[in-house]
């Protein structure tokens, strides 16, 4: 009995003993916490005991908290991205304008088969994949762009380009020269592409980036549904104005967007990796409420902090640097989850309109389906807001695309029979319009969120920019061969074609399955520290990281808690 009790009185001892060690370490570690300085001396400084507590305040923030805190970031972001609107409003006119009677009559040949104009395949491949060749060389300029002048500036230039660009479009009365006009489209589509989320991936608080950088979809859906509306409410006219007053509406959003541009704030981040810290703390407080800003100081000493730890794992910010260690497989991941949008079948279901006509529909039932089928992508991808919320991105990402793979197996088997396909084309315009909606709901919002968050932040616009690249070139692919495959005049696979594109979904899926890591509720230093950790894919949810854990080097301790 007395045993027992020298025992028990022994562990309480020592117990007492771990909990003042614990104490005392945590004091310590707080202290040089308070003492290490981040900033310039003399201009600008903040603690990291600060920063750490503007990564804590961050994962604290609910998404009805942050919509109150941060309402200007929201605008900005908003406003921003609403520049998608002309890219998504231009891919549906490009797209549905081919089967358009005026604009066929206007620039193509009469079918003796069809007794139908159509426009060759060679030009409707042109116009289909120029313009990405033209976004292809925006989108990389405006890499270079934004590291040397800012979110800005690039913006402004963008705006400027698309308005001249449009009149050529207006004005062409060639083939030729709507071929050219839609190259030039392109530059400044190149260039709204990826500053869309990257921008608001930098000006929004944690809680905010995945729905604001998805918003981009829903800007590019608005985009296709008010293409769809223009087109039909013009499609009973017989001049040329049925199809150049479409384009010319082109011309309502620049001059609205080019105000905002000049007072739109620069990100704070790229002041940061400019240096100029005191400036990034004012636009901070700029984007926030007043009761907020006792925060904006701790966000800018979290913001060079992350810079400070990206700058210990790689130094350069070029585009070579992409390709280079860690951010080789964040470049990989970005790129492809972009590409996810085209392997889907994107080229196919977005031509929907020329193909209800080919399946034997009249242009006026085709364009009520197309109608319909944008105003539902639009509901589909409101509805992904509420859906992301509740769902990580990996599997939201792998059910949408597997509901798309079934959607167009299924279109192709219906067209092995061409004995049926007086039935057989309305159930493959409704798999159509079924193929958008899980489109919206999963593969569009999250293929634009996915790479601004998993990119690092010194190369994030570069990294949008080669992952936005590398889609504007497989979809001048796409684009070159779709045509092929449904102009009646050239291969004729009409509905086989799903078979074609539900090949390269199936593909992806299982891509994603060994490649796409989860980064919901991940800040950008724990993403930097877990990359270097070099933790696979499908255990980056449970991955544990503490980015302000002093004493040893945090991609070496991460690799310790790994194992």
């Amino acid at each position: 009995m007395d045993y027992n009790k020298e025992n028990n009185k022994e562990n309480i001892a020592t117990s007492q003993h771990d909990e003042n060690a614990d104490v005392a370490i945590k004091s310590s570690r707080d202290e040089k916490l308070s003492q290490t300085l981040l900033g310039e001396p003399g201009v600008w400084q903040a603690t990291l005991e600060e920063a750490q507590a503007a990564n804590v305040h961050e994962h604290s923030l609910s998404i009805r908290q942050a919509l109150r805190q941060y309402p200007y970031a929201v605008l900005w972001s908003l406003c921003v991205s609403m520049s998608i609107i002309m890219e998504g409003y231009d891919t549906i006119l490009i797209g549905s304008l081919y089967a358009y009677p005026t604009y066929a009559k206007q620039f193509g040949k009469l079918d003796s088969t069809t007794g139908l104009y159509q426009i060759p395949a060679k030009w409707q491949s042109a116009m289909g994949s120029g313009p990405q060749a033209g976004a292809i060389i925006g989108a990389l300029a405006n890499g270079f762009i934004i590291q040397r002048f800012g979110y800005r500036i690039a913006f402004l230039l963008g705006l400027v380009l698309m308005t001249a660009f449009v009149f050529v479009s207006f004005f062409g009365m060639s083939v030729q020269l709507q071929a050219v006009g839609q190259i030039l489209c392109g530059v400044p589509w190149g260039i709204f592409a990826t500053i869309g989320p990257a921008y608001a991936s930098e000006l929004c608080p944690l809680p905010l980036r995945p729905y604001l950088t998805a918003y981009t979809n829903v800007c590019f859906a608005t985009g296709q549904l008010i293409g769809a509306g223009v087109l039909q409410t013009y499609l009973s006219r017989q001049d040329n104005w049925a199809w150049r007053i479409p384009f010319s509406i082109q011309w309502l959003w620049p001059p609205f967007l080019m105000v905002a541009a000049i007072f739109m704030p620069e990100s704070p981040w790229w002041l940061v990796r400019k240096g100029r810290y005191a400036q990034a703390e004012k636009n901070v407080r700029s984007i926030m409420v007043k009761s907020e800003e006792p925060h904006a100081r701790p966000l800018v000493a979290m913001m060079i902090h992350t810079n400070a730890i990206e700058k210990e794992m790689s130094e350069g910010v070029s585009y070579f640097d992409c390709f280079r260690g860690i951010d080789l497989r964040r470049t990989e991941i970005a790129c492809i989850i972009f590409l996810g949008q085209i392997t889907c079948g994107a080229q196919f279901a977005y031509s929907a309109t020329y193909f209800f006509e080919q399946a034997g529909l009249s242009s006026s039932d085709a364009y009520k389906l197309n109608l319909a089928g944008t105003g539902i992508a639009f509901c589909g991808t409101i509805a992904s807001w509420f859906l992301m919320r509740h769902v990580d991105r990996r599997p939201l990402y792998m059910i949408g695309m597997g509901a798309m793979c079934v959607c167009l197996f299924i279109i192709g088997c219906l067209s092995l029979d061409r004995k049926t396909q007086s039935i057989a084309k309305w159930v493959q315009s409704v798999l159509c319009i079924l193929w958008l909606l899980s489109f919206s709901l999963s593969v569009g919002p999250v293929g634009w969120a996915i790479p601004a968050e998993i990119s690092s932040t010194r190369l994030r616009s570069k990294t949008v920019v080669l992952a936005r690249g590398s889609y504007y070139v497989v979809q001048i692919v796409a684009n070159v061969i779709e045509p092929y495959m449904m102009n009646p005049t050239a291969w004729d696979w009409k509905g086989l074609t799903g078979f074609f594109w539900f090949g390269w979904a199936f593909l992806t899926i299982v891509w994603a399955w060994f490649r796409m890591p989860e980064s919901k509720g991940r800040s950008y230093e724990e993403l930097d520290i877990i990359f270097a950790a070099r933790v696979p894919s499908r255990r980056f949810k449970r991955f544990k990281v503490d980015a302000y854990d002093e004493g040893k080097d945090l991609a070496e301790r991460a690799k310790e808690d790994l194992a």
